[in-house]
């Protein structure tokens, strides 16, 4: 895919949806270099055994004591993690890192850019939580109907099946990445905490996990404001906490290189954790 150039917004202290929104400047390609693919077979034996596994939990946990709902809040938070894989990830651990050679003091000095980042995140999460939860009130679905879990479920294979080749499902969402040179251009707490905004709204930087997808037809789907509210910020906080890498004397080398390495093996084990939720949620439903 071809490289586009936007132009930085209004530098406002603020954070608003053009000003996150123009920190995303670079269009990045759909797949990542491929440094750790498992093989089909490994592939199709990870799946099914994840699949397997889900029918069991889903034939032994009752949808009524919210056990499937933690289970989705888990996995909206691993869904938060393995979006470090995408070129937004890899970039916010690069740009948000401490100036210089590390040290406590470096660190002490990054600690406000860590907490702006922190914050961004969380008026991110409030604002797209707000509007799924809006929607969740809307829609009004009964909490112990049993057609959201086979909806949700189904999604979530689908999906599973398309992080493995077998399926090709879209991808709705802004593909684009913050540009590194930003890092001279703000002071750093501001990068963070409009950076942090924008990853928080999720829609309006690239996030390669699907898992995302199915946090959103959760929400809508839940009945509640509050469940809707949990799994953003659930993904949110999933997608912070690596962030925190940069506080210890590793370098950024050393860290992208342990992603790549890892870059694929992420992919498979998001389509196995789909896999898992899925079916945990069809079954569960079926025998409902």
């Amino acid at each position: 895919m071809r490289a586009t150039t936007a132009q930085l917004g209004a530098r406002s202290a603020a954070p608003t949806l053009r000003a996150a929104a123009s920190l995303s400047e670079r269009s990045v390609p759909d797949v990542l270099p491929d440094t750790s693919a498992p093989g089909a077979l490994a592939k199709t034996i990870l799946l099914a055994g994840a699949a397997i596994a889900g029918c069991a939990i889903g034939a032994i946990v009752p949808a009524e004591g919210g056990a499937l709902w933690a289970l989705v809040t888990g996995l909206a938070f691993l869904g938060g993690l393995l979006s470090t894989w995408s070129p937004c990830g890899y970039s916010s651990l690069a740009t948000l890192r401490p100036w210089g050679r590390w040290s406590p003091t470096a660190v002490v000095a990054w600690l406000p850019t860590l907490a702006a980042h922190g914050l961004g995140y969380l008026l991110g999460g409030l604002l797209l939580g707000g509007v799924l939860a809006l929607g969740a009130v809307a829609l009004d679905v009964p909490r112990g109907a049993s057609w959201p879990y086979l909806v949700l479920g189904g999604l979530a294979c689908a999906y599973a099946l398309d992080q493995i080749g077998v399926l090709r499902l879209p991808y709705p969402q802004r593909k684009a990445q913050v540009p590194h040179d930003v890092r001279f251009r703000w002071p750093m707490w501001r990068i963070g905490l409009f950076y942090g905004f924008a990853l928080g709204l999720n829609f309006v930087t690239y996030v390669r996990t699907p898992i995302l997808y199915l946090v959103v037809g959760a929400a809508l789907l839940s009945g509640s404001a509050a469940t809707a509210l949990l799994l953003v910020l659930a993904v949110n906080l999933g997608r912070f906490l690596p962030l925190l890498v940069n506080a210890f004397p590793v370098t950024d080398r050393a860290v992208q290189q342990w992603l790549a390495e890892r870059e694929q093996r992420s992919v498979v084990a998001g389509s196995a954790a789909l896999a898992l939720v899925g079916t945990t949620l069809i079954v569960d439903a079926l025998l409902g």
